[in-house]
Order: C-alpha cells, then structure tokens, then sequence
C-alpha cells in the first residue's frame, strides 16, 4: 500500500475521530462558542486548546474529572504535574481553610513563607536560600535576571525545543520569537555534547547562564543523559556561568529532584507546580552569593516584586503539601510506580511489535509514535502528529484524560486499578490502529 494511502487511511481515522467527539459535545462545544465572544478563541491557556474544540470540565475529584456533558474520565494529565495531590486532598483544603480563618492578603511578612523555604532548602540540594514567585515562568525569568546581574553578561544558553515559560519557549528553534522575553539566547542541541560544544567555542565566554530541565517536559519527556549534565556542569565552571537547572516540574521525580539523583549540582534551580499544594507556585533558588543579590538590606540589590509570592494559600498549602503528604518517602515509592507502569507500557508496545513508546521518568512520561530512541526534540519531530491528536482523541473516548501532546502524569489517587485502566487503554489504541500505526513506524 502506498504512503498516499496510508496518509489518506490516517486522515480520514482522524476526521472520524473528531466528528465522533464532535456528536457527543454538544455542551462543551456550545460552551466554547459563547466563551470565543468575551475571550479569543474562547481560551485563556493555549495548551489546553485542542481541535475541533476544547472540552469543558466542571468539577474533579481524587483522579476523576467530569465535564458539561456528563463524561467521566480517568485524569492522567495530573494538570501538567502540578495536580500531584489530585483534586480533593483533604489535609491540603484543611491548610487553605484555617489560612483563610487567619486573613487573605496580609500585606506583610508571615510565618509560612519561612517554613515552606526551610523545607526546600533542606529537600534539594543546590538550594541554600530561596525566594518565591507565582509561577515557573517567573521563576526562570528571575533567576536568569540574577544571572545576568552576578556575572555581568547578557547572554543564555537554552537548548532547541526546551521550555521554561510562557515567554522562555524554544520549540521553534528561534530565541526571540514572540511573546519570547527579549534576552540574548543562542541555542544548542539537547543530549549533544559535541554539538553543544560548538556552541559553547562561540559564545563561552558571553553567557549568563546555561539553562536547561534535567528531563525536558514539554519537549516530550526526554531525560537528559548524566554525561550530557555532568558536562554542562564543567562547561558552566569553564566559561564563568551560571548553571541553572529548571526543575519546576522535575523536582517531582525523587526527594531532592534529579540533581539528587544524578548528583550534579546546578548553581540555581527554578521549581514550581506541586510544591505550592496545588495554588499558584514558584520559586528560585540556589548559590547564597548569587541570591545575596536579592537581599532587600543591600543598597544595590536586585528588585523581586509580587504582590503574591508570600501569599497565605500557597504557604500554607504548601507546607502541609511538602511535609505531611508528599514526603521523601512517598517521592520514593510513587516514581517506582510510575517507572513500572512506563515499563509495562513498554513491553505492551515491544510485544504488539508497533512503532510505539513511552519515555520519561518516574511519574511523568510521554508517549511517541517511533521504535527509534527519542533524545532530543527533534527525535519527537519525526513521527507525525496526527498520530499524536488520533491518539489523544481515542484516550478521551476511552475515558482518559492525557496532554493533547500525549503526555501522561500520575498524581497520588492513581492506584493500580486505574494505571491497568490506561495500559487496556493504550491496548485497544493498538488493536483499532495498528494499521496506520505500522505505516508510519520508524
């Protein structure tokens, strides 16, 4: 059969697939349409947009979400990492209740913020002082201004198809795309040692900082390698910059987050999602010389404003988060789960003999349409999308709930009920599919 053929097979799967959703929104699609009035294209988060229109949920509970036609769906998308605790931990709602009793926005300096950054600076290990922020992309954005400031360069080095933010996205390969912060950034490739070599003989001696997530999340769940990130760390040393390790969903994936488990030690670390019990969250920290340089008793210090980086919620939520739920212990055994069922996927796609894989760490994975081994972004790009979005439709038919870009995210509710729910899922995929899935096998 010819590659026409097969393309046109996949298409028209993918047409059905959509029209099929289509009929059984009606709800969501109505709601859609009167949200495009009063917001463009009826969303205020792009990732969360997919065609032909989004679904829209109404309420979740422990792993389960429904939406505004009824559908009950398994929540594997665990809110791109940040919904560890699920959506009704009864120890995290308790924290917010009594910080609420206590006042909403102080307007002043609280007990929480301290605690909550004891805690941190004793899970990772780079950290010695740490300051918050609301989000991860504010996280980034503040430790890149702290490495522009102590080394007095201008230049970063991210890596091609990384992620840091909403205005920190290199997926197009250009560094100053729009909305991109307008920073100095030259790109190199991610697991290439040779070629971030290259690179590093350019523009060693101008760059701030090299930044970068020990595993890419958006980018496709692709774990750097220990020589990749044991290099840059002596690059770093090298060329006098800052290393900067984005964590802000890694951190997850073991007590101290994978600088731990690598023992590689970045001079900043952004964090984010989870560690905030589920509220608005982020945070940077790292070297004390370099986060002296936040000291507001400085005459030359550096400004962090944010009317919530201390806010009551998040502080407490997060404490409790970070002390009683998601221990060192329970980060410990529920990554061993996760690597267990990313294995079991695995052996599913290895004995149905399909051009099909999951890659990832611990809790967190991706699923990718290649036999071939996925390293860097550009592996990703290889295999076609439109197995992606057939792929992501047939789980939403099935009654899961993933990423549109087939990411896949454990929070602590999901048992081994629900992780055999998804390998029966991704099992039919391959039975309904395996035509389409072969022809276009790498």
């Amino acid at each position: 059969m010819s590659n026409a053929t097969h393309s046109h097979d996949l298409d028209a799967a993918l047409k059905a697939a959509q029209a099929q959703f289509t009929a059984q929104n009606p709800n969501s699609l109505a709601q859609n349409q009167a949200a495009s009035k009063v917001m463009p294209g009826g969303n205020t988060r792009t990732v969360l947009y997919f065609a032909p229109f989004p679904v829209t949920i109404t309420h979740g509970q422990d792993c389960w979400l429904w939406d505004l036609d009824g559908h009950k769906y398994l929540d594997l998308l665990g809110e791109y990492t940040a919904g560890i605790y699920g959506h009704s931990n009864p120890r995290i709602r308790e924290a917010i209740v009594q910080a609420l009793d206590g006042g909403i926005n102080l307007g002043g300096h609280n007990v929480a913020e301290a605690k909550l950054a004891q805690v941190l600076c004793q899970r990772f290990p780079s950290i010695e002082l740490v300051r918050f922020t609301n989000s991860g992309t504010e996280a980034n954005l503040m430790a890149l201004a702290a490495a522009r400031a102590f080394t007095k360069r201008n230049k970063i080095l991210a890596f091609k198809g990384g992620y840091h933010g909403g205005v920190l996205s290199f997926g197009g390969n250009v560094p100053s795309a729009p909305p991109n912060a307008p920073f100095e950034v030259v790109l190199a490739p991610y697991n290439d040692i040779a070629g971030t070599q290259a690179v590093l003989a350019e523009y060693g001696e101008q760059l701030a900082a090299i930044i970068l997530e020990p595993m890419m999340g958006g980018g496709g769940c692709i774990p750097a390698s220990h020589d990749f990130l044991a290099y840059l760390r002596r690059a770093a040393n090298t060329c006098g910059s800052l290393l900067i390790f984005d964590e802000v969903m890694t951190s997850r994936l073991s007590p101290g987050g994978l600088q731990a488990v690598h023992n590689i030690l970045p001079d900043l670390t952004t964090l984010g999602k989870y560690i905030g019990g589920g509220m608005s969250f982020g945070a940077f920290g790292g070297n004390a010389k370099v986060m002296a340089l936040y000291d507001p008793a400085r005459p030359d210090a550096l400004s962090h404003a944010g009317t919530f980086n201390n806010n009551v919620l998040t502080m407490n939520a997060g404490y409790t988060a970070m002390t009683e739920i998601y221990t060192p212990e329970t980060a410990i055994s529920f990554n061993k789960q996760g690597d267990a069922l990313r294995t079991q996927l695995n052996e599913l796609c290895q004995r149905e003999e399909v051009g099909m894989q999951f890659s990832g760490i611990g809790t967190m994975m991706n699923a990718h349409f290649s036999s071939d081994p996925i390293l860097a972004p550009a592996d990703v790009a290889k295999s076609d999308l439109r197995l992606r979005e057939l792929f992501f439709m047939d789980m939403l038919e099935q009654g899961i709930w993933t990423a549109r870009r087939n990411m896949i995210n454990l929070s602590l509710p999901v048992g081994e009920t629900e992780s055999s729910m998804l390998v029966e899922a991704v099992g039919q995929f391959i039975e309904r599919r395996r035509s389409v899935l072969d022809a276009h096998a790498h």
